[in-house]
């Protein structure tokens, strides 16, 4: 069976598996420091902001990492892949540090960084799939 390597599709992902820790982690910390708050938010603005911080990650990065996976399988552009993955990354983590900071300009890159990238996969996948056979 032939080996199926994906760098940028696996370099992306552990990238955010550690962002992911790292955001889950702080959520858990201002748990504790609230007291043990097991569920919601204690009313807490700090925590709420961590606890969407991780959600967000969550909701986004799987549909962008299955988009890129795809893309690399079917032989798109290592600079393309490389690019969307570093714009990605950055937004993400810019996200994660909107909530210290609380810079909404800081955020607004990160959610235009996100919807730029998802926009690429998606015309880039829709038009190797299924315009490029019509």
């Amino acid at each position: 069976m032939p080996e199926i390597t994906l760098p940028v599709t696996s370099s992306l992902t552990g990238g955010l598996v550690i962002l992911l820790v790292i955001l889950s982690a702080m959520v858990t910390e201002r748990r504790a420091r609230l007291g043990g708050i097991q569920f919601g938010d204690a009313q807490d603005a700090r925590l709420r902001a961590r606890i969407r911080a991780h959600a967000n990650l969550v909701e986004i990065a799987p549909m962008v990492l299955i988009a890129l996976g795809l893309m690399e399988y079917a032989g798109a552009s290592h600079g393309l892949l490389w690019w969307c993955a570093a714009i990605f990354l950055a937004g993400r983590m810019l996200h994660a540090a909107r909530m210290y900071v609380g810079n909404p300009y800081v955020g607004l890159f990160s959610i235009i960084s996100q919807h730029v990238i998802c926009l690429i996969a998606g015309i880039w996948l829709l038009n190797h799939f299924v315009f490029q056979h019509i």
